[in-house]
């Protein structure tokens, strides 16, 4: 028997390592080994040292998310958020990115998280089939300006993020389970992984921690229908608005107070039976401390929806070695998986429709953030005149090879010289990766023309110093864009 005098002990030791209100008093309850290594590891983890390697890639994860967050302020889906941040702000704590702003941290989260995915330039997580920097990285934002966290404890929960959000998914079958349930994957795993950085700024104990992932758990929503969204609206609000936004509110709802199932990962209907009754649990905790998935995380060379990623690396090496120009191509010839020719083939979206944006590339030379957006282009006649040069041949090998994004570009000239080039690894992936370079480049073609070049080039200088920031809201002078 469990006396009264030893739960107000262990109480006790519990409030005096929150930074939050005194939890309610009650006996333990059964805690599976998986919750239990899982909230261990994500309560300890603002006071754990990342490798090098980890603390490197979080840093570039970091100004990347913020890159398509102040390019996303000026596209219809960032726009529609700060309309949204500006009539529900709330309570003056959390920075809006490239905007006066300060609002409330749930709606700050939401709102930067879909400014973040206002298209298809933040990064991607294969295994997982999320998108985790565009929720981990507004959730961890908010809450770092409510808890002041300096720049080491931010980046260690924002880490901490990839880790737990991207291990759900892969826990629930990856890339099958969006196909196989038609739920989201991308929002499952931003609604734990948001949850997760947001809980670790607030440096909640291991038992609130399986009570945010409860609350995490029983807000898990999307459905697989945003690929009908022609306006990528909802599609930001399935991917990072709406899990960044309950996954901060699971954190600070259990900050004020709140309890809940101890386990959510085991007995009765727990989240594995209803999602994934086949889903191997321990697969929640494996290679925890030694695999850093923000390392297996791809940062977009490109800015377009992924799956045009790895034909635009071949459209670029075909034209840098054989210098071919539009009127000496016959037809152009694109195979990619089954599932990435669904996504995009002939869409509307400049972006994220193969045909236009491997024109575009034949006419330009080059896509760049402005060009890829430019929705004008799409009827532009010499654009149009290289499209309809476009074939595009969905593979069922290729879709075997799934979560590598695979494709196999063949160009015909009509001089009948055929060009081939196969892509195994696109460039931006663990296997191909871009450099610190590259990556500032990118980051600072989305910042510059919103902030401006000097204060684009004073925040990727903090951003690759966090280490170095006593405290998050340092940042803010830098992050926002006074109105003109």
């Amino acid at each position: 028997m469990i006396t009264r005098r030893e739960i107000l002990r262990q109480a006790g030791q519990v409030a005096a390592v929150s930074t939050c209100f005194p939890l309610v008093l009650r006996a333990p309850a059964t805690v599976g080994p998986v919750m239990t290594e899982l909230s261990t590891y994500m309560s300890e983890t603002s006071s754990r040292a990342l490798p090098a390697e980890g603390i490197e890639q979080t840093k570039l994860h970091v100004l990347d998310t913020f890159a398509a967050m102040i390019s996303g302020s000026e596209l219809s889906p960032g726009r529609a958020a700060i309309d949204f941040a500006e009539e529900y702000g709330g309570e003056r704590v959390s920075t809006v990115v490239a905007t006066p702003i300060v609002c409330a941290p749930i709606e700050a989260a939401l709102t930067n998280a879909m400014l973040a995915h206002s298209d298809e330039t933040d990064d991607s997580h294969a295994p997982s089939q999320s998108h985790p920097g565009c929720c981990v990285v507004p959730a961890a934002l908010a809450a770092g300006e409510k808890f002041a966290v300096d720049g080491t404890r931010f980046l260690r929960a924002v880490a901490l993020g990839y880790d737990v959000g991207c291990r759900v998914t892969m826990t629930l079958g990856g890339v099958n389970y969006q196909a196989e349930t038609h739920r989201d994957s991308h929002s499952t795993a931003g609604v734990f992984g948001a949850a997760a950085a947001a809980a670790s700024a607030a440096r909640l104990n291991a038992q609130q921690m399986r009570w945010v992932l409860d609350y995490a758990a029983q807000q898990c929503a999307g459905l697989a229908a945003w690929k009908r969204d022609s306006d990528h609206i909802e599609k930001a609000f399935v991917f990072a608005g709406m899990p960044a936004r309950s996954g901060i509110t699971a954190a600070l709802v259990v900050c004020s107070g709140w309890t809940g199932v101890d386990d959510i990962f085991s007995g009765d209907d727990n989240f594995l039976l209803a999602n994934a009754p086949q889903a191997d649990p321990a697969k929640l905790t494996e290679q925890l401390g030694q695999r850093y998935e923000i390392t297996r995380t791809n940062i977009k060379k490109w800015t377009v929806g992924s799956p045009i990623q790895a034909p635009l690396d071949a459209m670029e090496l075909l034209l840098r070695q054989h210098h071919f120009t539009p009127v000496q191509v016959r037809e152009i010839v694109v195979t990619i998986a089954t599932e990435e020719a669904v996504i995009v083939d002939n869409r509307d979206i400049p972006d994220i429709c193969l045909q236009h944006m491997i024109a575009l590339m034949l006419v330009d030379g080059t896509a760049t953030f402005r060009s890829a957006h430019n929705k004008s282009r799409m009827q532009d006649p010499v654009i149009l005149r290289e499209r309809a040069k476009v074939k595009l041949i969905p593979s069922g090998e290729l879709e075997k090879r799934l979560p590598a994004r695979e494709a196999i570009v063949e160009v015909t000239l009509v001089d009948g010289t055929h060009l081939k080039e196969f892509i195994k690894a696109v460039r931006g992936t663990a296997e191909n990766p871009m450099s610190r370079d590259e990556i500032v480049a990118k980051s600072r073609d989305l910042m510059d023309p919103v902030l401006g070049i000097a204060t684009a080039a004073a925040l990727t200088e903090k951003i690759l110093e966090l280490e170095n920031v006593r405290d998050v809201k340092q940042l803010r002078s830098l992050l926002q864009k006074l109105r003109t």
